[in-house]
């Protein structure tokens, strides 16, 4: 796979190779997540989320936590970035999982920063809530041993997504991006043909059936940190079948 492209902001998000229909299953709509002329359904998309990465049975915040701390193992007090971290519930399980991580809770969004830092996490003395874009970290090189982007890239569209590419592995040693799967193009025609219902009544569905639509394949993964720097080396821990994609970026020079 050739990562090199020439323009960035018309990569299909299957990647620089992607098949035809590949190419036709994609979307540049919004989820209720991203805009803010819905506030009622945005914000019953945000809490239904941060309930359901807090549940035994589905455990998207435990998972990403135990991701994290594999990419951190052997560091005694390792200094850990969430970026667009929503609620919080991450950094929460990161927390509790080591007796002296340091975490930075970060978010673009004012009103989860405000709800985070009036929180319990808030008061926690070994965390820190700002605002922040995750397309321009405000820290000087290497300030953290790994940034988390957690099920949030595939909101923003390639030029942006690049810029987190080289903004975390600027501020980090590591870039930990977890995202959505991008199926084989006949799978996710059936899969989207099963969530249409659902998507068209619930809130959550209806972002979910968006964000499937949006979701980078490796390959596009690959192209994007390449195109932020040719240095930035793309790691897969994760990313086939329907399983998430676990990418680590890193930069090689």
């Amino acid at each position: 796979m050739d990562s090199r492209i020439h323009d960035v902001a018309s990569m299909p998000r299957g990647g620089p190779n992607a098949s035809w229909l590949d190419r036709r299953l994609q979307t540049d709509r919004l989820e209720y997540l991203d805009r803010d002329d819905v506030d009622d359904r945005k914000d019953k998309v945000v809490r239904a989320l941060d309930r359901a990465g807090g549940r035994r049975w589905i455990g998207v915040h435990e998972k990403c936590a135990r991701l994290a701390m594999r990419e951190v193992a052997g560091i005694e007090s390792p200094r850990i970035l969430e970026l667009g971290a929503g609620l919080g519930g991450l950094s929460r399980k990161l927390l509790e999982k080591h007796p002296s991580v340091q975490v930075t809770i970060t978010d673009i969004d004012p009103a989860f920063v405000a709800t985070v830092a009036a929180g319990d996490l808030g008061a926690n003395p070994r965390a820190t809530v700002r605002q922040m874009d995750a397309t321009e970290i405000d820290a000087q090189e290497g300030d953290y041993d790994l940034a988390v982007f957690a099920l949030s890239l595939h909101h923003l569209p390639p030029e942006q997504a690049s810029r987190v590419f080289a903004a975390g592995t600027r501020a980090a040693k590591k870039l930990l991006i977890v995202d959505l799967p991008r199926p084989p193009a006949i799978l996710h025609v059936a899969l989207l043909a099963l969530a249409l219902p659902g998507a068209v009544l619930l809130p959550l569905q209806h972002d979910g059936f968006i964000s499937s639509l949006r979701a980078y394949s490796p390959s596009a993964l690959r192209a994007l940190a390449y195109h932020a720097d040719p240095a930035i080396e793309v790691e897969f821990r994760s990313g086939r079948g329907l399983g998430p994609t676990v990418a680590v970026a890193s930069r090689t020079r």
